[in-house]
């Protein structure tokens, strides 16, 4: 009697999950789309070219090419995070994104009150009570930095006249150092004295949206000898843009300074002073989540994207590929071969 009781109870559930399920995919439905996804950026906004930037690339493709219904928050403040994610779970949404490390805690919260939800979390990672078990109901959405910024210090050591680098990053936490550390180990495989000054634009959110506060940091680190920028700060990092091309180009025309651009390609940015951009294909990552869910194969936990799997990479595009020597390419190149095969192992400051 027991195990009948037990089955017929095994029974109810999935039949109610099922039920709720149907009934989501037929709201989706009436309103023209096969599910409704929402996604909540992290401050500085959808057009910020770069990391918000990248996860709306992707899920806007998704809108086009698979048939669903989209839903976007840009906050005006850090405040208004977790009504809005709270807003798309109350209404059964299918899948919701969060955009950012810093939404960690908030999403934490929000799926631990919507059980029944799908989550997705960008450069964060959601656990279970126990603080170890990656949560079942939470994609938690992270990249090796690292790799790719190794590759960038490749050729920003290469490209250097100085032996000085910049490295401008938002704010001084574990998740910036690893672009950082990765960046000055690839530059000290190719010069093992270069120099690196590095510089954070604030402690709060609103370092990722400061460019006024990166120029200044930026033009400081030029004054300093630096004529290759990395930056890893957001929408704060186009002040770096605006730093290099306020020095000009010499009498061939080629700038005097470069910026390497994050997250998205921003070759484009201020085409000939950007010397090539470390890309995390976010966009790539969150598509997926979102095939996944159509394809009732969505999964909880770690989805990880190194340059193994093309998660990170260096741009290259008209904008740039006069300003890269092809002896700096392989360079680059043969790094990447040694990085995947495990011959280079780049140091993970998240690790540490």
């Amino acid at each position: 009697m027991k195990l009948r009781a037990i089955l017929s109870s095994i029974i109810i559930v999935a039949a109610a999950m099922f039920a709720t399920s149907c009934a989501k995919q037929a709201e989706a439905r009436r309103e023209g789309c096969k599910i409704k996804v929402g996604i909540v950026f992290d401050i500085g906004g959808k057009n910020d070219r770069s990391f918000n930037a990248a996860a709306w690339e992707g899920v806007k493709r998704a809108q086009q090419d698979l048939d669903i219904c989209l839903y976007d928050v840009e906050p005006g403040n850090p405040t208004s995070i977790e009504p809005a994610m709270r807003a798309f779970a109350e209404k059964n949404f299918d899948l919701i994104f969060g955009v950012g490390f810093a939404q960690g805690p908030i999403m934490q919260k929000v799926a631990n009150d919507y059980p029944d939800i799908k989550f997705a979390i960008v450069d964060g990672v959601i656990f279970e009570a126990d603080g170890k078990t990656p949560k079942v109901n939470v994609a938690s959405l992270v990249f090796r930095e690292h790799e790719g910024s190794y590759l960038v210090g490749v050729i920003a050591a290469s490209k250097s006249k100085t032996g000085v680098l910049g490295f401008l990053g938002g704010m001084d936490i574990p998740l910036i150092h690893r672009f950082e550390t990765g960046y000055e180990e690839g530059a000290r495989s190719v010069n093992p004295n270069i120099k690196v000054i590095d510089n954070y634009v604030g402690v709060t959110d609103g370092a990722w949206n400061n460019p006024g506060k990166g120029k200044e940091l930026s033009l400081a680190q030029i004054e300093k000898g630096a004529d290759v920028i990395f930056t890893a700060a957001g929408n704060s990092g186009l002040g770096a843009f605006d730093a290099v091309e306020q020095y000009g180009r010499d009498s061939n025309g080629q700038a005097n300074k470069f910026v390497i651009g994050v997250d998205s390609n921003q070759n484009g940015v201020k085409p000939g002073f950007v010397l090539t951009s470390m890309v995390k294909r976010v966009d790539n990552a969150c598509y997926n989540v979102i095939v996944e869910v159509l394809g009732g194969k969505f999964e909880g936990g770690f989805h990880v994207f190194g340059l193994d799997k093309d998660g990170v990479a260096y741009a290259m595009d008209d904008n740039n590929k006069a300003l890269i020597p092809a002896d700096v390419i392989a360079k680059a190149e043969e790094a990447r071969r040694k990085i995947v095969a495990g011959e280079i192992k780049v140091t993970d400051a998240m690790a540490k």
